[in-house]
């Protein structure tokens, strides 16, 4: 599929009051992966505290019957 609408992640609604400088902010600091996407990735992980401790405690289905449809 193509689309003839520009693909700019900036092009906002024109409901929402923006200015260029707000514009040129988000364009600087949007993420950009290139070779050091591990550090980046580790960066955003190191964001958010706790997560590593919440992804050792969440439910599991162990013991449950398998799903069938």
């Amino acid at each position: 599929m193509k689309s003839r609408e520009p693909s700019d992640p900036f092009d906002l609604p024109w409901n929402v009051p923006t200015t260029s400088e707000d514009i040129q902010a988000l364009r600087e600091n949007q993420p950009r992966l290139g070779e050091n996407w591990w550090e980046q990735l580790q960066i955003a992980v190191d964001q958010l505290p706790g997560v590593e401790e919440a992804l050792r405690k969440r439910p599991t289905f162990a013991g449950c019957a398998p799903f069938e449809l």
